[in-house]
């Protein structure tokens, strides 16, 4: 375990396990989860009982708990990101598709936040089943929409993204399939409570015609994210994923 007055901003961490991240010092909504081998490094002073951090591998910043400071351990070497090429990620493209399938036949359920089997929200699905094959793109959904090509649904292949809003920005999120088929984790409320397969369509079923009326494009992730070391968004109080 690292103390708390040898942290510093200096240094690379790495977490050595699971561990929830939080979107406020009071750490009482989950922002994201970070698997065992993610580094991050500290950008503030700690605050009641978290201090913020920065995730290395796609500049997300979040609080951690000081409770989960047995969790960490100094990084070995600071992560370097490794650019990714639209001609790689379509050799990767099955075995994305294979890492949602997977994860849909696991027992599972919609958790905010989530990014660690079995449980996902709808963009931590898509951020790990890339970054299971080597490939970072953005935590949130409305960061992935911004980082994709922009395509027409008529253009759309396996692989690809589909973005949904029913605010001000996109807030929901799925893997195209083909055949006008995606997959996507949804919530409670306007979903399954977890990971399932649905068309975007006007005619299907109560679900399905709820995501539909709510498409708003497609996008094609044509590289992989690179990091930058700062914060790609602030410290906010977010629009919760669908």
């Amino acid at each position: 375990m690292i103390a708390l007055e040898k942290l510093t901003t200096t240094q690379a961490y790495q977490f050595c396990d699971t561990v929830d991240l939080y979107n406020s010092c009071e750490t009482e909504e989950l922002a994201t989860q970070a698997a065992g081998d993610r580094q991050f490094h500290l950008i503030g002073s700690p605050q009641n009982n978290a201090v913020p951090i920065l995730l290395s591998e796609d500049d997300y910043p979040c609080w951690l708990s000081l409770n989960d400071l047995d969790k960490i351990n100094l990084a070995l070497a600071p992560y370097q990101p490794h650019p990714v090429s639209r001609a790689e990620i379509e050799t990767r493209i099955d075995r994305i598709i294979a890492y949602t399938q997977y994860a849909m036949d696991q027992p599972n359920h919609y958790l905010w936040g989530g990014t660690v089997p079995p449980n996902y929200d709808c963009s931590g699905l898509m951020q790990t089943a890339f970054a299971s094959v080597g490939i970072w793109i953005p935590r949130d959904a409305y960061q992935q929409h911004n980082f994709t090509q922009s395509i027409a649904i008529e253009e759309a292949e396996p692989g690809d993204l589909l973005f949904f809003s029913s605010k001000q920005r996109v807030t929901h999120v799925a893997l195209y399939l083909g055949d006008r088929n995606y997959i996507h984790s949804s919530g409670k409320d306007n979903g399954r409570n977890g990971i399932g397969i649905d068309p975007l369509s006007s005619e299907g079923d109560s679900l399905s015609r709820y995501y539909h009326q709510l498409y708003c494009g497609a996008g094609r992730i044509i590289t992989g994210y690179i990091s930058t070391g700062n914060p790609n968004a602030q410290f906010e109080c977010p629009i919760t994923d669908q």
